[in-house]
């Protein structure tokens, strides 16, 4: 089954046509990442599927059921968003963030078994529980705001931008671990500026540009390819 199909999926703000009928499968256990400048749309199609800005046209189903209207049945169907610039609840601690996203958890044990899940994945975060977010580093920010996306046991992740504003070595950092999400059985819909290393992971890639797919193909053959790195990858 496919976790996430999008077909012909129109999103307008007023008169503007931000995506114009684009299409993709996600597959279960994939990596697939949405590449683009600025402006190209690719904020907007994570924010629709999520169910916080209703489409204009088009179909999008999860895991065959038809995408609900509102976010918090989108997260009840296994789908979870980490926003671009993380939105954090800043005057709360990173335990009560994490608490944030396990609404949904059935009891104590199994939101404890999550919250032991997050620091194998981000150890930092286990000495950092008491601390308010809005003090943490923006790579320890980054780490949170995954980690409270996990909490809802998602099996379908999307991150828009996780890398945003951190230094190479944090990106590095962030790129393995989501692999590593995919590993232990979450798919992974990623939108991304830093374009090589987001390809370079991922099972295929799209080339967004004014809303509209130019491009598409594995992602580390798009990654590679000369042609594309010179028009959209800075190469």
């Amino acid at each position: 089954m496919k976790a996430l199909l999008v077909e012909d999926l129109h999103v307008h703000y007023g008169t503007i046509h931000a995506v114009q009928g684009v299409s993709f499968p996600v597959e279960e256990g994939e990596i697939v990442s949405i590449v683009g400048s600025n402006g190209a749309g690719k904020s907007t199609i994570m924010w629709t599927l999520a169910g916080v800005v209703p489409p204009s046209g088009g179909r999008v189903t999860i895991k065959g059921s038809p995408m609900p209207r509102k976010p918090h049945e989108v997260v009840a169907l296994g789908l979870a968003l980490v926003p671009e610039r993380r939105r954090l609840f800043s005057a709360l601690t990173v335990r009560e963030n994490l608490l944030m996203g396990a609404y949904r958890r059935a009891g104590d044990d199994e939101i404890e078994a999550e919250m032991e899940r997050c620091f194998e994945l981000f150890p930092i975060l286990r000495e950092r529980l008491a601390q308010r977010s809005g003090t943490l580093s923006g790579g320890e920010q980054q780490m949170l705001a995954i980690s409270r996306a996990l909490m809802s046991g998602p099996e379908i992740l999307l991150l828009d931008e996780p890398t945003l504003g951190l230094a190479p070595l944090l990106v590095e950092v962030v790129m393995e671990t989501v692999a590593r999400i995919r590993d232990e059985g979450v798919t992974v819909l990623m939108v991304e500026q830093n374009a090589t290393q987001a390809l370079e992971i991922s099972d295929r890639g799209y080339i967004l540009e004014a809303g509209l797919f130019v491009k598409s193909g594995p992602g580390p053959d798009l990654a590679g390819d000369p042609e594309i790195r010179r028009a959209y990858l800075g190469g």
